[in-house]
């Protein structure tokens, strides 16, 4: 199994912008069941991308810890206890 976690950001607030601290990420859309495929997205070099999906933009921001986003409530955090 791999150790490297991939974070997940959804939209459900519908924000223009939603800033996070990883380069490689999944975008969700909204938080399940109205969802879009999940799609992975990695920023290269560059420090935004744009979902093809929802046309969510992210932005990358160096102050935010991997797996963090601005606003926080845009990460999906696993339900499963």
């Amino acid at each position: 199994m791999s150790d490297h976690v991939v974070p997940h950001f959804q939209n459900d607030a519908g924000v223009s912008v939603i800033e996070i601290g990883s380069q490689e990420f999944m975008c969700v859309g909204a938080n399940p069941p109205f969802d879009h495929p999940h799609v992975f997205l990695d920023l290269g070099n560059d420090n935004e991308i744009i979902c093809p999906y929802c046309s969510t933009l992210y932005r990358f921001a160096p102050d935010l810890a991997a797996g963090e986003a601005r606003p926080p409530e845009c990460v999906l955090r696993d339900k499963v206890a």
